[in-house]
């Protein structure tokens, strides 16, 4: 799954009390090293396994929706093109 945005996952955690929680409960909650998280909201990872998206998103009491986007694979991209062929 792809995070939408590094900024969107930042307004829902942090050390300030109207955020959801901390980066390092989100990683406690969601059983992934801090770093993780980390790498997420400074946008050096963009992406993560579906399980771990909707861990995330559910500790932040969101639809997975709202912070990922499912990665289309490439098979799936060219299956999905119309056969010209046809």
């Amino acid at each position: 799954m792809k995070l939408r945005s590094p900024q969107l996952l930042q307004a829902f955690i942090g050390p300030e009390p109207d955020k959801k929680m901390s980066a390092r409960q989100l990683a406690r909650s969601v059983e992934v090293h801090p770093s993780f998280i980390n790498h997420l909201t400074s946008g050096r990872s963009a992406s993560c396994t579906p399980k771990v998206a909707d861990r995330i998103a559910g500790a932040l009491g969101v639809p997975t929706e709202v912070l990922f986007e499912a990665r289309v694979s490439t098979t799936e991209q060219h299956n999905s093109k119309p056969n010209a062929a046809a």
